[in-house]
């Protein structure tokens, strides 16, 4: 990359950035919040963004943060980072660990972590915002910052949508995100197309008739009924989806009955469903449903199975065109660090902003493990035992190089966008 780029530019204050990001990481990680309670980090992220001369809205769909810089013609780009935490006890041993616990939905008592790496999203968005505030004559455009809440429960972006988000924003000419993964630090990785799983969690109640276990005859066993659903339902991605169509059905729960001789009359079946295509998505659905409904019908249930779709994510499908562009910023900074991303199985709700907005999008991967720990547990073939992924307790990103490669990386890729200033104007500019 040219030292005289404005890539280079931008970036040439990250080592005084670096500093306050690393604080506001550690903080942010020893202090995290569930989703939809995710004030505190929105009121430090709109305290930091206005000091910066961003125009800052609040509370958006709830505790999202809206920040918007324009710097004189040119694209607009958006840029977003996911805020909440998850209810999972830290056993990093990390010296800034997380010990908070905090009452979710349910009104339980849990503990929190940052086991996902939104602190890292956070951070890095924060400090790519500040260093394209502090070189305006660097580029023309505008910025759009994105702090969303509630990416874990899958309805965040949505509830901003719903909030007005278009009408505060206007037109968007490309959304980007990114997210840290299990690979090495340093790294970014790149992928045209799917990327991320669509996923659908659904509860099925099936409904038999009570009766005395030792009295089978009298009934209409949901357990038996739920067993043969199970097994039926695992025909549907092998025997319904071609085999070169990636998808996932699990049933993570069945719950029937309280006791050992009594068959009661109903069972409660959980299942999460996982696609990268709208089509496959809706066969899969579809098909569960018609399973679910034969059987019911084979076992003479009195009363029609019931259906509820919960914790429902859209798939993140790249768009080729702007992740090409992505790849290529890529390629020229990071070198050898760029890589392809493999397909995914997790899920996420940031396409819901871009899909809304109507503005192509690209999502991609930096890495945060460890280089070191990372190449010993691959040179034994043990990655899967020794490397924690995300959502796992122990999951615990190198502060660096992972916060300076999420900030360059966000950086890189908006000034693939952005217009860069006429070259005079930056020239006098820099002179002392």
């Amino acid at each position: 990359m040219s030292t005289d780029s404005p890539t280079a530019a931008v970036l040439a204050g990250l080592a005084g950035t670096r500093v306050w990001q690393e604080v506001f990481y550690r903080n942010l990680h020893q202090h995290p919040e569930l989703s939809h309670h995710e004030q505190h980090t929105a009121a430090a992220v709109a305290g930091r963004l206005r000091d910066c001369g961003y125009q800052v809205h609040e509370q958006v769909g709830g505790t999202g943060v809206v920040a918007i810089l324009r710097n004189g013609a040119g694209s607009t780009v958006l840029l977003r980072a996911d805020m909440d935490a998850l209810p999972v006890a830290e056993q990093t041993g990390l010296p800034y660990a997380s010990t908070v616990t905090s009452t979710d939905q349910g009104g339980d008592e849990v503990p929190v972590m940052h086991a996902c790496g939104h602190d890292v999203h956070v951070t890095c968005l924060l400090g790519a915002a500040a260093l394209l505030a502090a070189a305006p004559t660097q580029w023309t455009g505008t910025v759009i910052a994105v702090f969303q809440p509630a990416e874990e429960l899958g309805d965040g972006a949505r509830r901003m949508v719903d909030d007005n988000l278009a009408a505060l924003v206007g037109h968007v000419d490309v959304a980007l995100a990114q997210h840290v993964l299990p690979f090495p630090a340093g790294q970014v990785a790149t992928r045209p197309g799917p990327v991320l799983s669509a996923a659908d969690s659904m509860r099925i109640t099936v409904y038999g008739r009570g009766a005395h276990g030792s009295m089978p005859q009298a009934s209409v066993d949901p357990v038996v009924l739920a067993a043969m659903i199970v097994i039926r339902l695992q025909t549907v991605v092998s025997r319904e989806v071609a085999p070169t169509e990636p998808a996932v059905l699990t049933v993570g729960s069945i719950r029937a009955g309280t006791k050992s001789n009594v068959i009661d009359d109903h069972a409660v079946l959980q299942l999460n469903i996982r696609t990268y295509s709208e089509q496959t998505r809706a066969a899969i659905l579809d098909a569960v449903r018609r399973i679910v409904t034969a059987e019911c019908h084979a076992s003479g249930s009195p009363k029609e199975p019931d259906f509820e779709l919960f914790d429902r994510y859209p798939p993140t499908d790249n768009d080729p065109a702007t992740t090409n562009r992505i790849r290529a910023a890529f390629d020229t900074f990071f070198g050898d660090r760029a890589h392809d991303l493999p397909l995914q199985s997790a899920s996420e709700d940031f396409s819901d902003l871009p899909n809304a907005l109507n503005a192509p999008y690209s999502y991609w991967g930096i890495g945060g493990i460890d280089p070191d720990t990372y190449h010993a547990a691959q040179a034994t073939g043990r990655i899967a035992q020794d490397i924690p992924t995300n959502h796992s307790p122990n999951f615990a990103p190198v502060l660096q190089p992972t916060l300076d490669t999420g900030t360059q990386a966000l950086i890189t890729a908006a000034l693939a966008w952005l217009t860069p200033a006429p070259t005079a104007q930056r020239a006098h500019t820099a002179a002392p």
